[in-house]
Parts: structure tokens; sequence; C-alpha cells
């Protein structure tokens, strides 16, 4: 269902992006942002699960500004190395690899979205707020347990958006939650009781099946909704 493909962003850098193409004519397109592991099982598979509901979807390696085609799980040694490159990522710069991929999804003529996980649940928090700075205005963006979000959510959405967290993440404090709730009341946010922090990932310790089919419900929907 997926392939590979080049972008190019703004800034001239190329990067790879993991495409994954529905059987038959797209509804809409939907750029899919890693958490820290890059484009790897997990976020390819979501971009599979998307394109199988009908969705061209186009996952960026925002790796590649570091290191070409790195492909993280989550053991101990790899866990090590995604940390020591989180502290490099920086979000106007991803912006702009994340704005590659819109445009991608643009070109198909369809409404395009942005969803993404931890530091890509934040990344497209941002995409709806400073994407336009990148020439990038998504249609709706959904944001998994986006990571420092407090900090930036007095920010101003130019769309709708949807934010999923779990209520026992140690990683995002309640306050983090308010402080978009107080600001932005229209913005739909979700808690899942019990759950921590990358609930909906499959391949982690702390996935739990019953919460993530019920965001990835409500995900679905939202997107709908607002690109098909």
């Amino acid at each position: 269902m997926g392939s590979w493909v080049k972008l190019q962003a703004e800034d001239g850098h190329e990067l790879g992006a993991y495409v994954a193409t529905p059987a038959q004519e797209p509804v809409g397109a939907l750029v899919v942002v890693q958490e820290i592991f890059g484009v790897n099982k997990s976020i390819r598979g979501v971009a599979d699960a998307y394109a199988s509901e009908g969705f061209l979807a186009i996952a960026p390696a925002l790796f590649d500004r570091y290191e070409r085609d790195l492909e993280l799980g989550y053991g101990e040694a790899d866990m090590k190395k995604a940390f020591a490159i989180y502290p490099k990522l920086d979000p106007d710069v991803s912006l702009m690899d994340i704005a590659a991929a819109f445009h991608y999804g643009k070109q198909a003529g369809k409404a395009t979205g942005v969803l993404g996980f931890c530091y890509g649940g934040l990344m497209s928090w941002l995409s709806a707020t400073r994407g336009e700075k990148v020439m990038m205005r998504p249609d709706c963006c959904v944001g998994y347990y986006a990571g420092g979000i407090g900090k930036v959510a007095a920010e101003e959405p130019v769309c709708p958006v949807l934010l999923h967290f779990g209520a026992a993440d140690t990683h995002i404090g309640s306050d983090q939650v308010n402080a978009v709730r107080v600001a932005h009341p229209e913005v739909e946010i979700y808690l899942y009781d019990g759950v921590g922090h990358a609930f909906a990932n499959p391949d982690r310790p702390s996935f739990d099946a019953v919460a993530a089919k019920l965001a990835y419900t409500r995900s679905l929907e939202f997107l709908r909704k607002n690109l098909a």
C-alpha cells in the first residue's frame, strides 16, 4: 500500500516521506507526523490504516535533517538515541518539512489535514497555529498526547482541532490540557481515564486497545467531517 517519495522543503532541504495510497480515489489527504522515533513501523501503520479508510496519507521523515532513513524502535538503545536527537528538533524547522508533505497532499486537489503523535501531536497543533508562516493552512488537525502544548496553548488555530490525552499521562500534566481548554473552548479535547502516554501505539507497553480504538473512531469521524 505504501511507498517512499522525496519531498523538498521551503529551504531546499530534501526529505523522504512514506506515502500510503488508497485503493480508490482519495476522499482527502492527511499528513501523519511521527513521534521522536522516525517514520517507523508504527507510523507507517497509521498511514496505512488511514489509507484503508480512503485518505492519501503522507508521513514526512523529520529526522532526515539529522540522520537520513533513521527508524527507531522502543528498546533501551533506541530510546537513548531518540532522546539524544530530540533536543535538536526545532518546531519551526519541522513545520517546513510538514508543509512539504502538506503540499504533496494538496497537489492531489484534496482537502488536507495534519495528524500527529507526541512530538507530532505538538507539531499538529503548531500546524494549525503557525502553518501559515510556511504557506500551509490545514483544513483540520488532530493531535495525540501533544507534549509541551501548554506552553503554546494561547496560540490561535486557523482550523478545527481535535486533541487526545491520557488522563494518567505522567509526561503531560492536566495543567497543560486545561490551558488549551481555557484558551480555546471550541477545540475538541478528549481525556481517556486510566491510560498514559502513547496509549494509541500498539508497539509500546502503554498501549490500551480500548482507548486507542475509541480515539481512532473519533479521529476518523472528525477527519471525514472536515476533509471528505
